[in-house]
């Protein structure tokens, strides 16, 4: 039930890659499934991802990392309760966080978790712009 969307460059030119880690860029892919273990095998046929390490997250259900090249790059679980529909959260790169939920918060939109530090000395935050769309920030340094 969670949307995406595939684009195909529409000239044959190799997209411009940022480097590993540069603020914007997307660090990391999150999606919150009605059923994270059977929708898994749906995306790795697709995409050809394979399973990474399985965290126990408790009540909240197993949190299935997944690779692309040898590379943990997201994870997938089940929703919860509290999350209306499936779907994907995106957690942007910033070079500090505390400033960015500072920029957040001016320019409207709402931090509704975090800041937090999780495994590999990150530090994340869930938010939501002026809209009610869902994202995420990480950073090395809070």
């Amino acid at each position: 039930g969670a949307s995406f969307m595939l684009f195909k460059p529409a000239r044959n030119d190799p997209p411009p890659v940022p480097p590993a880690e540069a603020p914007g860029t997307i660090g990391w892919h999150e999606l919150r499934a009605r059923d994270g273990a059977a929708v898994f095998g749906f995306y790795a046929a697709l995409f050809g991802w394979t399973r990474g390490e399985a965290l126990d997250m408790g009540p909240l259900g197993t949190y299935q990392l997944f690779e692309i090249d040898g590379v943990p790059s997201g994870a997938v679980m089940n929703k919860t309760s509290d999350v209306p529909m499936p779907g994907w959260r995106y957690y942007f790169r910033v070079d500090a966080l505390d400033a960015a939920l500072r920029r957040v918060q001016r320019l409207g939109g709402t931090v509704t978790m975090g800041p937090s530090e999780v495994p590999g000395g990150l530090w994340v935050a869930h938010a939501l712009d002026p809209q009610g769309a869902v994202f995420a920030l990480m950073s090395k340094t809070k």
